[in-house]
């Protein structure tokens, strides 16, 4: 029994030596969504599906790097749609996605990592667990893993607009991503596919010879794919935000000789400016307060205490920076916010 224990924590010290890479492809145009934006920059409660994707690579302590191939055209909604979330240069991706992959794998070829991760954006939830099997299946000898889902239901053929033959549904699966593969192996697979185009990676993969691992998948990493599926990721966020959190904030400031007032970051001209150590925000201090308080993480005071010469004068959006940082890293998501100023003047 110790000589079995011994062996299992050797191969996780080995598997935890890998370097890991993700590439979220994210290139596509995906019209069946019906907007005018590609689904992947659409919102699901005020952030792009983008943003829920690379956000679910981020808490993962095994992945070193995570890169996006997005289309030439979508820079400015990629960056906008990041917020503060931080990743690698995005790679331009190609006419298929089969082309897009293979851009984002040359663009590893300087780092050439053990394990890569490639993963569409359209599907915004994936699970920590999943990718820790995925891992593991590849540190473990695996040159290709897949998280898939047995098909329960039964299939017909159809006959027009009618129900024909049963279609046999033993050994069938239902393939998600992110598939996982040797880095080096896929690359060659992958070159030795060009001008081919398969659906996913794992069909890349088995034209090269080589089947990959099937690991249990999660109804939970669906695809965006029509109009409607919106709104079952809206439901599916609302559900993962049961402990729901309020915070309240509040805060003052008296006027002092000046020519501006700072509202939101807004510079709002007046004869009189507020009087605080930083720039004085009000606003900006009173959503920043409401954000630690539903932390139960004090006020600005206690991050940015006045008494430190280094946030003297320094832009109010730092503060709610960070306290919206401190709420992603707990896995939170800001639903909404309310806010009234109550002023004479300006």
């Amino acid at each position: 029994m110790q000589e079995n224990e011994t062996k299992s924590e050797s191969n996780d010290e080995k598997i935890g030596k890998l370097s890991v890479a993700v590439i979220i492809v994210a290139a596509g145009r995906g019209h069946r969504a019906s907007q005018d934006l590609p689904k992947q920059y659409q919102k699901i409660l005020g952030k792009a599906v983008i943003y829920h994707a690379i956000n679910s690579f981020t808490s993962c302590d095994a992945i070193d790097t995570i890169a996006c191939v997005i289309h030439p055209d979508d820079l400015d909604l990629y960056n906008d749609a990041l917020m503060q979330l931080e990743v690698d240069v995005p790679v331009c991706g190609g006419a298929t996605r089969q082309e897009s992959v293979c851009n984002g794998l040359k663009a590893l070829e300087s780092s050439a990592p053990d394990i890569v991760l490639i993963h569409d954006a359209a599907r915004p939830f994936v699970s920590e667990s999943t990718l820790n099997a995925l891992i593991e299946a590849i540190g473990s000898g695996e040159k290709a893993a897949m998280p898939a889902l047995p098909i329960v239901d039964s299939l017909k053929k159809a006959e027009g607009e009618y129900a024909g033959d049963i279609v046999d549904r033993e050994g069938l699966y239902r393939a998600q991503t992110p598939q996982a593969f040797s880095y080096r192996e896929i690359l060659k697979a992958h070159e030795a596919s060009a001008g081919k185009d398969f659906t996913d990676d794992v069909a890349v993969a088995s034209a090269s010879g080589y089947k990959a691992r099937i690991i249990a998948g999660s109804e939970a990493a669906f695809k965006i794919t029509h109009a409607q599926d919106f709104k079952k990721a809206e439901d599916y966020l609302m559900m993962r935000m049961s402990d729901i959190r309020v915070g309240q904030g509040y805060d003052v400031h008296r006027f002092e000789d000046g020519d501006h007032v700072w509202f939101c970051g807004v510079k709002v001209p007046h004869v009189m400016k507020l009087k605080g150590h930083s720039d004085a925000d009000v606003a900006m201090h009173a959503l920043t307060d409401a954000l630690y308080g539903a932390l139960a993480e004090g006020d600005i005071g206690r991050h940015f205490p006045p008494s430190d010469d280094k946030w003297k004068g320094a832009s109010s959006d730092i503060f709610l920076k960070h306290a919206a940082g401190m709420v992603s890293e707990r896995s939170g998501m800001i639903a909404s916010v309310d806010l009234t100023i109550i002023c004479e003047e300006p």
